[in-house]
């Protein structure tokens, strides 16, 4: 036995390109709702910006040769799936939907920079609501 155990994420983080925070505020604080968080002076000095909602942290971190992750992706699980949806598709954001995963509902879109994300909930949680 290892002697420890994984408790959960604390974060997730995505590469931006440098200069693209404001991008960043609108989508995942406009559209998504999430709050900013102030990164720590000596962090904040790199570029880059943090948001967090319900129990979801993402950090945003400039990279000098940006490119969006197409494959990789953070999977949230959010309640209300189809208000979500409807959300980023009135932003012009796409929305793909995806059935494959058993006892998930869920679908795939992309920040405004292309990074791919997962937003899933569980089927018995979307029957109950």
């Amino acid at each position: 036995m290892a002697g420890f155990t994984f408790e959960r994420f604390d974060h997730v983080q995505l590469d931006i390109p440098a200069g693209a925070e404001d991008e960043c505020r609108a989508f995942w604080s406009g559209v998504l709702g999430m709050t900013e968080l102030a990164k720590p002076p000596v962090l904040a000095a790199r570029g880059g910006c943090w948001f967090r909602g319900g129990g979801v942290e993402v950090h945003l971190g400039v990279t000098p040769d940006f490119r969006p992750a197409r494959k990789g992706h953070p999977g949230i699980l959010v309640r209300s799936l189809d208000a979500l949806a409807d959300r980023l598709a009135a932003h012009g954001h796409e929305v793909l939907w995806d059935d494959e995963l058993p006892g998930h509902r869920r679908f795939h879109s992309a920040d405004p920079l292309g990074n791919r994300l997962e937003f899933l909930e569980p089927r018995e949680a979307a029957t109950e609501a």
